[in-house]
């Protein structure tokens, strides 16, 4: 069971990210499929199957939905396949989450001039709430 299902989530990615892939994103995609395999016995080649992933997506050009199912699944090929506790709540939620947000992003159109000048903005917001639980004064505060 410890090889089986990050094997299954590493299939998953490999099929969605390759799905109506030709040529050169073929032959990267089943690349990607052999490192998948080959990260039961060697933790990098999971690493190095993500990373194949990514370039078969950027070779093939698949739909925004086949993407984000690769992208949830290469979270938790590498969570189950790296993780010694195995996945949480909180792992899974933000990764469903930013899968979410970045589907929504990439298929619903914007035609908002300003939105690229509130970018940086939004992500300083993010990064100082990320950061919140970590400021503070003293011990005892």
């Amino acid at each position: 069971m410890k090889l089986l299902l990050p094997s299954a989530f590493g299939v998953v990615m490999v099929a969605a990210a390759g799905y109506r892939a030709d040529g050169p994103a073929l032959a990267v995609a089943a690349a990607a499929l052999i490192a998948v395999l080959l990260a039961g016995r060697l933790r990098p080649a999971g690493t190095a199957a993500v990373l194949l992933t990514v370039l078969t997506v950027v070779l093939a050009e698949p739909a925004p939905m086949f993407t984000a199912v690769a992208g949830l699944a290469a979270t938790a090929f590498l969570v189950l396949r790296h993780g010694s506790a195995g996945t949480t709540a909180p792992t899974m939620f933000a990764a469903v989450g930013f899968a979410v947000l970045g589907t929504v992003g990439g298929v619903v159109p914007a035609q908002v001039p300003w939105l690229p000048l509130a970018a940086p903005l939004a992500l300083l917001a993010g990064y100082l709430l990320a950061l919140r639980p970590y400021l503070g004064g003293g011990v005892g505060e």
